[in-house]
């Protein structure tokens, strides 16, 4: 029954894209099996494992020049609506998980970055991307495709596919290619808004006839089943558990939301000889890890704020810092900790593509 379900879902999604025009771009040759043909060749992933996911090439259709409301106008979150949070400055913006399970991409401009959000349901992973590549400002698609169940975007200025979770291009022109990439912030829709109050969030007017207040997979998200075969499975958390993954030097480490209490616990972890200072809270549905060593090589110690959000941590210094690493108060006020890549995601997915991953 449920692969029946998956089935329908996928065809809804192909009727539903033709109530908008598209883009016009090639597709990417499959035979009559579902194998790729020979013209297919070039990819920096096993061509066998690269799917079709069945709505086709922008059959699920990409957002771009999006509309945004104010909290008091957002009625049509819950408050464990989960949600990907960006801040240009004081420009803060949410994109929620229930427009980006029907659209997965959202293209988007502040006045400091041209951002691709890239979101894959079936992965539960959400990252933002530069969209300038080689000096040129370009929009992220959809393709159809899918790598160990994870969404493969392309770029619309080379028509280059790209691998979400392997942060890189693995076909076309760009093959190779490493994209800039923003942290997002996943928490709630209570917590993000308690958090910005003055937050910009997309709204449903999106040009598209979706049903937004519904989720497009079922059980999907409880479930240990996936809809998509994938290279390995770690059976040390369940398939669909979230959790935080670091990546540094193509290599992975998870941090659950075990033994968080309602209140903020900080560990400090050493991952591929970076210091880290890791956050996480079970009741207000944050997992955040911080780089210790400021670019100066200083070390900075830190110890926790409670019940300050967003500022969440204090150094030894004096300096308060906020969920995006930006120093709000003290000595360094106005300076960044340096980022590191990190995205949260259902842990099937981060121990499908780095399955040495570390877990703690």
């Amino acid at each position: 029954m449920k692969t029946i379900l998956y089935i329908i879902i996928a065809t809804l999604f192909i009727v539903a894209a033709c109530q908008k025009n598209e883009p016009s771009s090639t597709t990417l040759n499959f035979d009559n099996t579902g194998n790729q043909n020979e013209d297919n060749k070039d990819w920096l992933i096993p061509i066998a494992e690269v799917r079709d996911g069945g709505p086709g090439k922008d059959g699920i259709p990409a957002l771009s020049d999006i509309n945004f409301i104010n909290v008091e106008e957002t009625t049509y979150l819950l408050d464990n609506d989960l949600v990907l949070g960006f801040a240009d400055g004081e420009d803060v913006r949410a994109y929620p998980h229930p427009i980006l399970d029907w659209h997965e991409i959202i293209n988007d401009d502040t006045e400091n970055h041209s951002l691709a959000v890239i979101y894959c349901p079936l992965t539960g992973t959400g990252i933002g991307w530069d969209r300038v590549i080689n000096e040129q400002i370009t929009t992220f698609g959809v393709s159809g495709l899918l790598y160990n169940s994870n969404i493969i975007p392309y770029d619309r200025l080379s028509d280059s596919n790209w691998s979400q979770l392997l942060l890189k291009s693995v076909n076309g022109e760009l093959a190779g290619t490493i994209p800039k990439t923003y942290n997002l912030i996943e928490t709630t829709w209570k917590t993000w808004k308690e958090m910005f109050p003055s937050t910009k969030v997309v709204s449903r007017s999106t040009g598209y006839n979706r049903s937004y207040l519904s989720y497009p997979y079922g059980d999907y998200k409880t479930s240990k089943n996936l809809i998509f075969p994938v290279s390995n499975l770690d059976n040390r958390r369940h398939e669909k558990e979230r959790v935080l993954a670091v990546i540094i030097n193509e290599k992975a480490a998870a941090f659950t939301f075990e033994n968080a209490t309602t209140t903020f616990k900080l560990v400090n972890h050493i991952f591929e000889e970076t210091k880290l200072a890791v956050v996480k809270n079970t009741n207000a549905n944050l997992i955040l890890a911080f780089n210790r060593v400021l670019t100066d090589g200083t070390l900075l110690n830190f110890e926790v704020i409670q019940n300050e959000l967003p500022t969440i941590l204090l150094d030894e210094e004096g300096t308060k810092w906020d969920v995006f690493g930006r120093g709000i108060s003290g000595p360094r006020k106005g300076q960044n900790l340096e980022p590191i890549q990190q995205m949260m995601g259902y842990w099937f997915s981060f121990a499908t593509f780095y399955p040495e991953i570390t877990l703690y």
